[in-house]
């Protein structure tokens, strides 16, 4: 019998790294060149099919990345089981932003919220910021998933969201979800690659 699990997702970090785009691209394999800033947060839905008898339904939060909505997140990522923390490789400030995202996640999340540090626009490596060996490091020494993506080729974008739902507890009803913050299955785990999913709904994101 096919089982399907529910999992409240949220994306954190500055204001223009992508978050919206991320999702836009893991959601409706679309790219928009021009996307307003999210106000507030907007709600998303995709389901990732890990095999035959398991799927994984993420309830996605994208929030907005200005200084004005801060106050906000802590309403979103209350109860989420799963964060993508998203920094912009071009950017070195946005993974200092991502950083003090995570602390915050670490005080005051769910203690088994599972943490995906998320560097986007890959596409852009000639003008990067951050290399590729300083996020895994950190990624690892917080127990964190890594991968790079880019919201506009659509590489790495299925595969994050993917390992996040191999990640999480499915042997176990959502709302007794297991994992220890320094539980051994959340060593780093660094994730990159390409490919593509179906349709969801909503939109009205940042980028």
């Amino acid at each position: 019998m096919s089982k399907q699990h529910q999992f409240k997702l949220v994306l954190l970090g500055e204001s223009a790294v992508g978050k919206s785009s991320l999702v836009l691209r893991f959601v409706k394999d679309q790219f928009d060149d021009y996307r307003e800033s999210t106000i507030g947060a907007a709600f998303l839905t995709q389901t990732v099919t890990l095999d035959d008898q398991t799927t994984v339904k993420f309830e996605i939060w994208d929030t907005a990345g200005q200084e004005r909505y801060k106050s906000l997140a802590p309403m979103y990522y209350r109860n989420a089981n799963c964060a993508v923390v998203v920094y912009d490789i071009t950017q070195a400030a946005s993974l200092e932003k991502a950083r003090s995202w995570i602390r915050e996640l670490q005080r005051q999340a769910d203690p088994s919220i599972v943490i995906t540090l998320c560097g986007n626009k890959s596409d852009l490596s000639a003008r990067r910021q951050v290399s590729e060996e300083e996020a895994k490091k950190y990624a690892e020494e917080e127990g964190l998933m890594w991968g790079e993506t880019s919201a506009k080729t659509g590489e790495g974008v299925t595969e994050i969201f993917t390992a996040i739902a191999k990640k999480l507890p499915l042997t176990v009803a959502p709302s007794a979800r297991g994992a220890r913050p320094g539980a051994p299955g959340r060593a780093g785990v660094d994730l990159n690659r390409q490919a593509n999913t179906t349709p969801g709904q909503g939109e009205q994101c940042n980028c």
